[in-house]
Order: structure tokens, then C-alpha cells, then sequence
């Protein structure tokens, strides 16, 4: 049974930084794709940085929102994944969830972390 556990959330003032960290229970070449998402109060849980492991190279998408101040990596050695979130603001004030999903036999499996919570204010 694969597990996903977040650590570093937390408040932080507008601006500031914070670094969000996924443990990994299984190895990470098993995965297809692995990455962030976020749901904010009253809102949709949203895309935030997904990496895809196409043909061993991989390629991370992320959304517009946060181009440019978040960066998603990945340690192999340690089986983690992170999110680095810099000049954040009100606006990214969610619960980021760690996620993963792994392909067999043509069919999908999904796995979710539990979820950290992410408070950005003054």
C-alpha cells in the first residue's frame, strides 16, 4: 500500500517562504506521475505543480498562478518530493495535498497524501 505524509506547512507572512516535503513509501521510479495540488475554502482542489516521468526525462507543469515562485523536485535517494513556495501570498492560502499515480494493465491508481495546511498572512 503506497503512502504519501506532507510536513512544512504552516503561517507564514505575504511574501515570505515555505517548503513543503512529501515522503514517499514505495520506490520513486514507480510512479508515472507525482506533484502538488491545493484546495483553497469553497473552492475546487486545483492543480499546482505536476511532475510526469515521460521516457525517464520528465517535464513539470505548473499552473499560471504560481510560475515563477513555486519549484517542485524530487529526491530519489530520500524516496521525497518537495514544493518550495516563495513570494507567497493571501491567495495561496489551501491545504496542498502530495499526490502520485502509477499506470498497469492500462489502468490508472491514484494516491493522495493527507493534506498540510498553508496560511499566508500578516
Amino acid at each position: 500500500q503506497v503512502q504519501l505524509v506532507e510536513s512544512g506547512g504552516g503561517l507564514v507572512q505575504p511574501g515570505g517562504s515555505l517548503r513543503l516535503s512529501c515522503a514517499v513509501s514505495a520506490s520513486m521510479h514507480s510512479f508515472n506521475t507525482m506533484g502538488w495540488y491545493r484546495q483553497a475554502p469553497g473552492k475546487q482542489r486545483e492543480v499546482v505543480a505536476l511532475f510526469t516521468d515521460s521516457a525517464r526525462e520528465g517535464s513539470t507543469n505548473y499552473a499560471d498562478s504560481v510560475r515563477g515562485r513555486f519549484t517542485f523536485s524530487r529526491d530519489n535517494a530520500k524516496n521525497t518530493i518537495n514544493l518550495q513556495m516563495n513570494s507567497l501570498n493571501p491567495e495561496d492560502t489551501a491545504v496542498y495535498y502530495c499526490y502520485a499515480d502509477t499506470l498497469s494493465m492500462g489502468r490508472r491508481y491514484h494516491y493522495w497524501g493527507q493534506g498540510t495546511q498553508v496560511t499566508v498572512s500578516s
